[in-house]
């Protein structure tokens, strides 16, 4: 059962509540490049972003947020950190939530400055805490643990709450896959505000995926978070990808064409894995609820596909396409492919 949380609105999308689990992504881009910045977002909200951050490092880039924004349809969140001007110019530009980390933006009449912004323009904040900013009296109380950067969020999130912001959502990363998610779930026990997950630093591509789908995918599997972004040392596109089917394999989005396929062994006489990808390519775009199988051999399938609306498996110069278990057409492996894709167009539009 999924964990009670208060709902926030980012621009027009709401977190927690009750309200679908939702993708963000970060740019790479320098943001006051204006062409890159709004191209990168465009193809980020093409891939399924729904809520999109920027760096502000310096006041080109708070300022780059209006016209940022009148090019784009997702909402935009301002990452800051260290400086509070900065994170009131980057409101004031527009920013529809700012992402700050009170323990490196200053002490309380900083963080008041910043609030009192944050209250006059009504739009929520995220406090992110990770192992690389916990305040030093709760590492010397706690040492590097799940305690410290749970009460190092909470510390800051009620220096926010005294003075008058309300709609706040929380983060505890670690690059540590265990801690991250004993973090979060000693979080989801002290909170309702809504929780932005993650795993940080993850890595890249390969690495990053494992370390994010084991640690978002254990916590939401616990009914803990509201909100994912997947952290890989590569372009955002994959970032987002990667977020989707950790949703999808946590049963957690419906409005999708799910591609299974066996990893084949000696037993497959055909190109099944060059298919299986091309299909999980073709089909990504679709927001409709269908399962596509691709299986190496007669013994995958249809039998072990037998729920799939639509299948092909091969063997001895030929492939067998089936429907619901059942066979349909028998083709020559030459043509499988163009034949298949008939039937997959045919299933999905």
């Amino acid at each position: 059962m999924a964990n009670q949380t208060k709902t926030v609105r980012v621009g027009g999308v709401s977190l927690g509540g009750g309200a679908p689990i939702r993708i963000q992504s970060m740019t790479t881009t320098k943001t006051a490049d204006l062409e890159k910045t709004v191209a990168q977002i465009h193809a980020l909200e093409k891939a399924g972003c729904e809520i999109i951050r920027v760096a502000v490092a310096d006041e080109a880039d708070a300022l780059a947020i209006k016209s940022v924004k009148e090019k784009i349809s997702i909402p935009l969140v301002a990452d800051i950190h260290f400086s509070p001007k900065l994170a009131v110019l980057a409101i004031e530009s527009g920013a529809d939530k700012v992402r700050i980390n009170p323990g490196n933006i200053g002490g309380e009449a900083e963080i008041k400055y910043v609030a009192d912004c944050i209250k006059a323009y009504g739009i929520p904040v995220r406090v992110g805490s990770n192992t690389g900013s916990i305040e030093k009296n709760f590492l010397e109380k706690y040492g590097r643990s799940a305690e410290a950067l749970v009460e190092s969020a909470l510390y800051n999130v009620g220096i926010l709450e005294k003075f008058g912001v309300k709609d706040i959502v929380i983060s505890v990363k670690a690059s540590d896959v265990p801690l991250t998610v004993k973090a979060y779930s000693l979080l989801a026990q002290k909170t309702e505000y809504p929780l932005h997950l993650g795993v940080t630093e993850a890595g890249t591509t390969e690495a990053g995926i494992v370390k994010s789908a084991v640690g978002i995918g254990s916590l939401l599997l616990q009914g803990i978070g509201d909100t994912i972004r997947v952290s890989l040392t590569d372009d955002p596109v994959k970032e987002v990808y990667a977020a989707q089917n950790i949703l999808r394999a946590c049963g957690l989005e419906s409005e999708y064409v799910e591609v299974v396929s066996c990893p084949t062994c000696g037993r497959c006489a055909w190109e099944s894995m060059e298919l299986a990808n091309k299909v999980t390519e073709f089909v990504r775009p679709y927001k409709k609820r269908a399962k596509i199988a691709v299986m190496g051999c007669v013994v995958n399938g249809p039998g072990e596909a037998k729920d799939a609306d639509l299948g092909i498996a091969g063997g001895n110069g030929s492939c067998l396409i089936f429907k619901k278990g059942e066979p349909f057409k028998k083709v020559c492996a030459e043509s499988a492919e163009e034949e298949f894709f008939k039937e997959i167009r045919t299933l999905l539009e």
